[in-house]
């Protein structure tokens, strides 16, 4: 790519993650597709989370942009992020979390289904295998599945309340969007957590274009089913809240 603004902007959100940014920003510089622009937004951390980004930034193959972002909530970090990406040429957005590991081919996936006529891209997730034995990353993948199928079954989806295209699952740690799009939608619920299920329902109501791509791959981050456990995770992502746990893990 040339100098000129890059058209794929990256978005991380990153709220207390000094111990695992290395890693997600170590795997953003493996990437094949290089031709990015990396925004890192710090929601509201206290310890050497922006720091850390600010030092790989002085060595990383593409611009990095550390924002801060003092209202807590990855929906809020999200928003943030995607809008200055915007306000500064991004036609392209895509986001991973910082506790996340993009495999190699992520970004170039990204680009590539965006290319070809998708406004948004739903990644496939796994369960990283540094933290979890094939016992855990099985117990992941059910609940992924679960997840997956509770969402297609539930009324409160169904197309006759206006969507233009079926349930996908949505992982807000492996997505990619056009500009357009997002403006169009309004952008990312800043508030209530989890937002990832409101802004696909936004995306549904506005557009049929949404696909997903078994290249986009990341691994995921299975601390809240360690924190929580099995059920505790799926009362999270059933709009239960954390219950008995208190902040989100992650």
């Amino acid at each position: 790519m040339g100098a000129g603004v890059s058209a794929l902007w990256v978005v991380v959100p990153a709220h207390q993650e000094a111990g695992r940014i290395g890693a997600t920003l170590d795997a953003l510089a493996a990437q094949r597709d290089l031709g990015f622009t990396l925004v890192v937004v710090d929601n509201a951390s206290t310890d050497a989370t922006a720091a850390i980004a600010s030092d790989f930034a002085r060595s990383a193959p593409f611009p990095i942009h550390v924002l801060r972002e003092p209202a807590k909530g990855v929906g809020c970090a999200v928003d943030t992020g995607f809008r200055y990406a915007i306000g500064n040429g991004a036609t392209l957005l895509a986001r991973t979390d910082a506790d996340c590991l993009p495999h190699p081919g992520w970004t170039a996936a990204a680009r590539d289904a965006l290319g070809h006529g998708a406004a948004l891209v739903c990644g496939r997730i796994e369960a990283r295998r540094d933290e979890h034995g094939p016992v855990g990353r099985a117990a992941f993948r059910a609940l992924v599945h679960g997840a997956a199928f509770f969402g297609r079954i539930r009324p409160a989806h169904r197309r006759r309340h206006g969507y233009l295209t079926p349930y996908r699952m949505h992982a807000g740690n492996n997505m990619a969007i056009t500009a357009a799009l997002y403006e169009a939608v309004g952008g990312m619920p800043r508030r209530p957590s989890p937002t990832d299920r409101l802004f696909l329902n936004r995306v549904r109501l506005r557009t049929a274009a949404v696909v997903h791509e078994r290249a986009m791959v990341v691994e995921n981050s299975t601390r809240r089913l360690r924190a929580y456990g099995l059920v505790g995770t799926a009362r999270w992502y059933l709009d239960r809240g954390p219950g008995r746990h208190g902040e989100d893990p992650r």
